[in-house]
């Protein structure tokens, strides 16, 4: 009897690029939470993944929730968008993202995704060649690497600097580039460090890419969420200087993950990138793709023109104090160390001494015994390419926050190989 697998085509499959090891965040989230022990009477607290829209103290603007409503009683957005987006959502984008640019994007340098996600799977889809190379910070977001496995990109990582406030490292990425590299990714405000880039290494960061002629991903999901000393500066500024490709969503800033209406942007006015097969290969590519609910994108334009001010300022100050709250009680707890304040996004990257414990393996081995005798979830360093580092998301309630920080200091204390006098 023929192999099952062979006889059906599948053979080419399984030898297909390797996605087996590739971590993501959701996965791993999801065999913490079956790790919880539901017999310790502790109610769960997840700081695990950026969705603030599970916390009380995160609500969407009135403006976002009003728009949706009235899009959906209209009865006009019922059928098909074009698979680029609505015109007047696209409109609508163009006119938001170049309100912080020198120069003016047109709603034909937009497409509509679903999410963020797609808009970095559209991305790498569109740069993948045979042969190619793409350059991703480490630590960094693992859907870079799966979909990249799944495009046959070659993946090669560039360090993050703790202690230069996790800039990127460029001289690294100039070592690392070669003719066959097809994109240089920039995650700012940046997950999984909550680091916000200055100008001015942003606009090294574009002149050492402009040098090695590859583009520049910025993904931007977190654009605007910075409460520290540097203000976000959306990398289409050096648009003159490198082409870049924007990459965002009204998920964070607008605080309606669920909602997944992204963007894919192409700035780039010196025209160095986009040519006109560029342009009919992504209007191709963007027809087999679904997009967001038609509704959604047709509540784009009163979003970003309505929504107030006092709503982002709102969830700024939420975002700083939740800040500070996780950096001091951090300082509490002996065996994690946080190199560099948060600035910016909703997580941080803290350093794990594994000396100071006496039982804990490693980093995995750290969440996952966390998750089973604290019912407190956050994500081992090794799902953002830092093995014995842990990142926090601190976008919670207040109380929440403190009691979960609380239980790592007990969990420490319970595993600590230091004696402790009562």
């Amino acid at each position: 009897m023929e192999n099952g697998t062979n006889k059906w085509g599948f053979e080419d499959a399984e030898n297909g690029p390797d996605t087996t090891t590739t971590i993501t965040i959701k996965g791993l989230i999801s065999l913490l939470m079956a790790n919880i022990d539901e017999g310790n009477n502790k109610r769960l607290i997840s700081l695990g993944m950026g969705d603030p829209s599970v916390y009380t103290c995160f609500h969407t603007s009135h403006v976002a929730t009003e728009s949706v409503v009235d899009a959906v009683e209209s009865n006009k957005y019922n059928g098909y968008a074009p698979t680029s987006g609505l015109p007047q959502a696209r409109k609508a984008i163009a006119e938001y993202l170049s309100r912080d640019l020198p120069y003016k994007l047109s709603l034909d340098d937009v497409f509509i995704t679903s999410g963020c996600t797609q808009a970095i799977d559209v991305a790498l889809s569109i740069l993948a060649r045979p042969g190619a190379n793409i350059l991703i910070p480490n630590p960094g977001f693992p859907i870079y690497q799966l979909s990249a496995s799944f495009r046959g990109l070659e993946v090669r990582y560039y360090d993050l600097l703790p202690e230069k406030g996790w800039e990127a490292d460029l001289d690294a990425i100039k070592a690392l580039a070669d003719q066959n590299t097809v994109a240089l990714v920039i995650i700012n405000p940046n997950n999984p460090c909550g680091s916000v880039y200055s100008y001015q290494h942003l606009k090294k960061t574009a002149e050492t890419a402009r040098k090695l002629s590859i583009p520049v991903i910025a993904d931007e999901v977190y654009g605007h969420l910075a409460f520290g000393g540097n203000p976000f500066v959306p990398m289409g500024v050096f648009g003159s200087i490198v082409p870049v490709l924007t990459l965002g969503s009204l998920s964070k800033r607008w605080i309606v993950p669920g909602w997944r209406l992204g963007w894919f942007v192409i700035t780039d006015p010196s025209c160095l990138f986009i040519t006109p097969k560029i342009v009919e290969r992504l209007k191709k590519y963007f027809d087999i793709l679904g997009g967001p609910a038609t509704f959604i994108q047709a509540a784009v334009p009163r979003i970003m023109e309505q929504t107030d001010g006092t709503f982002f300022k709102k969830t700024i100050n939420i975002l700083k104090q939740a800040s500070d709250i996780c950096l001091e009680k951090i300082q509490e707890i002996p065996c994690i160390t946080c190199p560099h304040k948060p600035e910016g996004s909703m997580a941080v990257m803290v350093k794990l001494n594994l000396s100071l414990l006496e039982d804990i393996n490693d980093d995995i081995d750290f969440c996952f015994k966390l998750a089973k005798e604290e019912s407190v979830i956050i994500l081992p360093g090794v799902a953002v390419g830092l093995k014995n580092w842990l990142r926090i998301t601190f976008a919670a309630d207040p109380s929440f926050l403190e009691e979960g920080l609380e239980r790592i200091k007990s969990f420490y204390h319970r595993h600590s190989n230091i004696q402790h006098s009562n």
